[in-house]
């Protein structure tokens, strides 16, 4: 694979390997011994950032069979945006070259279902339930909500000093997605 060079072949990239994913292609190939070694020996150069679900069901890696080193992951519950994340962000922009940031939510989200339900939970979760409903507000419908959750996260990531910086050089974009489940399909919102 010829490494993307703009934000626009990064994410043309990511839509041919999310159609290979959906058509039961396999990235098994692209994990072997060789290329443990060469990303060892050179280290890493991913073309995108995911910043995606903690979810079981959502590998990221997988959803655009990547092989290794190709993609920079970061996960967590209902994928928000901390200053852990923004810090993760700017170092995969500014460090490791990648030409696209993609916040990719999912369907059937327990962090936003948690968080559209109300009940308050115990410990430190509350805290990603409260950025949920602030990047959320008053939208009731799950399918709604799991959109705006990925594309307002989408949006801080932009708005970082660094990040928003790569933007305007043309040197980075940011994109909101949200990948089905069921299908295996990613739609960019």
């Amino acid at each position: 694979m010829t490494a993307p060079t703009s934000p626009q072949e990064a994410y043309q990239l990511l839509l041919q390997k999310n159609e290979e994913y959906v058509n039961g292609s396999s990235n098994s190939a692209l994990l072997t011994a060789e290329k443990r070694k060469d990303l060892a020996d050179n280290g890493q150069h991913p073309y995108a950032i995911i910043v995606t679900c903690a979810d079981s069901r959502v590998p990221a890696e997988h959803i655009f069979n990547a092989g290794l080193g190709e993609l920079f992951v970061i996960r967590n519950a209902g994928n928000v945006v901390s200053d852990f994340v923004l810090g993760s962000v700017e170092y995969g922009v500014e460090h490791l070259g990648c030409k696209l940031v993609v916040v990719l939510g999912h369907t059937n989200c327990g962090a936003v279902g948690a968080t559209l339900a109300g009940k308050p939970e115990e410990g430190v979760i509350n805290s990603i339930i409260r950025e949920i409903r602030t990047n959320i507000g008053d939208e009731t419908g799950a399918d709604e909500a799991e959109n705006l959750n990925a594309q307002v996260s989408a949006q801080k990531i932009a708005a970082n000093e660094i990040v928003k910086e790569f933007i305007e050089a043309g040197k980075v974009a940011v994109v909101a997605a949200k990948y089905n489940i069921e299908t295996g399909a990613v739609t960019f919102l």
